[in-house]
């Protein structure tokens, strides 16, 4: 006889109910992210081709714009395709609020790439917010400087990520004594938090 068998009715079921539930729950939030990512693109790219083809045929302004992104990755390898990107980045650097946002936009999707190159998450913080008693999980972006007329103070830049897009959060400034930074990586960091608490080992160690 088996575990389940030996079980009551009333147990199994709430198992398999459990069961089904981690399961499906990844992929509710999977597939509703991937549906937002669809309607934006599909809808900045569809209408040029329902102009160009006199009708509307869903999904394909999103596979045209997968194809492009492949296309740049590709063009991006070479010396040429380096130099052109390079250009058009310093015409749009020439623009204040256009370099405003893609500067930021840019650093913020680097800091999502392990082992990519610049400013990325440092290390996986505890913080006391949106107030005392409650503890927030965040990631140390940078080191910053307050100057006031009397004293300097020192302070750490935290990004908070909102599940289920990281890319969607607050920063909040704090110091470095009010924090405790956690002994995980910053992939098992993101886990945590886009998982809502339920990808952990049940323990938090604090780094020493």
């Amino acid at each position: 006889m088996n575990d389940t068998e030996q079980q009551p009715p009333s147990d199994s079921l709430r198992l398999t109910f459990g069961r089904g539930l981690v399961i499906i729950v990844p992929l509710v939030i999977t597939v509703w992210v991937l549906q937002i990512l669809f309607n934006t693109i599909d809808g900045i790219i569809s209408p040029i081709f329902d102009q160009f083809l006199g009708r509307h045929i869903p999904g394909l302004g999103f596979i045209s714009m997968i194809i492009l992104i492949m296309l740049i990755g590709i063009v991006s390898k070479n010396l040429i395709g380096k130099a052109i990107f390079k250009y058009f980045e310093r015409m749009i650097f020439s623009l204040p609020l256009a370099r405003t946002i893609y500067s930021s936009a840019k650093d913020l999707i680097n800091a999502f790439r392990p082992g990519g190159k610049g400013k990325s998450f440092r290390e996986v913080v505890l913080v006391e917010y949106p107030r005392q008693g409650l503890w927030t999980i965040g990631f140390l972006t940078n080191e910053i400087s307050v100057n006031s007329p009397t004293t300097t103070q020192e302070l750490i830049s935290i990004y908070i990520p909102n599940p289920p897009n990281p890319t969607s959060g607050m920063m909040i400034l704090a110091a470095r004594e009010s924090i405790r930074v956690l002994d995980m990586s910053v992939e098992e960091g993101l886990k945590l938090v886009l998982s809502g608490g339920i990808v952990t080992t049940g323990t938090l160690t604090v780094k020493k």
